[in-house]
């Protein structure tokens, strides 16, 4: 499970490193800022008369006369719709990183897999947070299966240190989702190099924008582009971008044998839409404080946590690490009943899972199943609504429910 090589059948390994390559790019310059970045972002050099990103190229395959040479052969493979999307992803995960590579994914799940599947064999130990993403008590079982341990700590507290004795891989999610504990990447990333292991975080929840986990000393960073990245709540897609060359030639041959690829709308959806992160992102932060400040003040409101807030107990560790602190606010209502109340007395907040997108949404989280949190429990992502509209909205919910 830990071969590196790329495979027959078209874009071997040689190929796969020209797209990584490919000139004729007009990135941002070195110290531009995150909107300078975000607008810029993977774009080609400008050509009279087409377009400033070219449309999504639609192809199951390429000519290819004589030896299979050059960047694109088959569409599995690579495409030149990812390409400038990738470019685009690692110019804001790893900035002045040349040696960083990064490579899209049909999901975040696809992405998470293709990250723990290519690294890890049988007999290896891999630590996974025990309060993150509700698919990884899924992950756990299928690598258990594949004869790997696994063990798991809480996120705060930095509490997977204790664990970490022989392990392969380290998996940090930060900020934890749903209850948005925050743990030290560097910390943790020394710790774990200093014992042979490999680290990877889920930067969904922070973005880019938020933090960049490369910079604190991680393997990988891998996130879900459904949620901010993308922002809309139209697209499905993943990525992951690695500093290490062999190491990211084993994710790519692990998407190539899984075909867990993006199609080319979506990735010309999720470069366009990059373009607006780092308005969305400011947007969307600022309200979060405003909502979070707003619900500090309600009794019927417990647990409220947000890595903004001065007094979150995440916040001295966030602010360390973090640029800016997301768009997720978690708070607990008294029952399962008075939250299913509130959720339905809401006007500006639709129902709905998923976070990150530019029209507010909020879940009764317990209703899943899988996550260790109470039945009232609510995960409210903040979207680009006027912030004393959405304060208004909220309140107003939370005074009809309690009827």
């Amino acid at each position: 499970m830990n071969d590196s090589a790329t495979g027959a059948g078209g874009g071997g390994a040689d190929a796969a490193g020209a797209v990584g390559e490919v000139t004729g790019l007009a990135g941002p310059a070195a110290g531009a800022g995150d909107g300078t970045r975000a607008v810029r972002a993977g774009l080609p050099e400008p050509v009279k008369h087409e377009p400033t990103l070219p449309g999504p190229v639609f192809a199951a395959h390429f000519h290819l006369p004589g030896d299979p040479t050059g960047p694109y052969t088959y569409g599995r493979d690579e495409n030149p719709t990812w390409t400038l999307l990738e470019r685009a992803v690692g110019e804001l995960e790893a900035p002045g990183r040349d040696g960083a590579q990064t490579l899209v994914f049909a999901s975040g799940m696809a992405a998470i897999s293709a990250v723990l599947f290519s690294q890890l064999r049988t007999g290896d130990v891999c630590v996974l947070p025990d309060d993150g993403y509700q698919a990884l008590p899924l992950v756990r079982a299928q690598l258990e299966a594949y004869g790997i341990e696994v063990r798991t700590a809480p996120t705060g507290g930095d509490a997977q240190l204790d664990v970490l004795d022989g392990a392969r891989l380290l998996w940090i999610e930060t900020p934890s989702n749903p209850g948005l504990d925050v743990c030290d990447i560097r910390q943790l990333a020394e710790a774990a190099h200093a014992r042979g292991a490999l680290v990877a975080v889920d930067n969904t929840l922070a973005t880019p924008l938020g933090q960049r986990p490369l910079e604190f000393g991680a393997d990988f960073t891998v996130a879900s582009g459904t949620k901010q990245l993308t922002g809309h709540g139209d697209v499905l897609l993943g990525y992951v971008v690695g500093r290490d060359a062999e190491a990211m030639a084993a994710v790519r041959r692990w998407r190539k044998i899984a075909g867990a690829i993006p199609g080319p709308m979506e990735a010309w959806l999720a470069h366009r839409s990059i373009a607006t992160l780092q308005m969305r992102v400011d947007r969307q932060s600022a309200t979060a404080l405003a909502v979070a400040n707003a619900l500090r003040e309600r009794p019927e409101v417990a647990g409220l946590r947000y890595p903004g807030l001065p007094d979150d107990p995440s916040h001295e560790v966030a602010a360390r690490q973090m640029r800016r602190f997301g768009c997720v606010v978690s708070f607990t209502l008294p029952t399962r009943l008075r939250a299913d109340r509130f959720l339905e007395a809401l006007r500006l907040v639709d129902d709905a899972t998923s976070f990150g997108g530019v029209r507010s949404t909020a879940e009764r989280r317990g209703r899943w199943g899988g996550d260790a949190v109470p039945e009232g429990f609510i995960r409210l992502s903040v979207g680009a609504e006027d912030p004393e509209d959405l304060v208004a909205d909220l309140l107003r919910a939370l005074d009809e429910s309690a009827a």
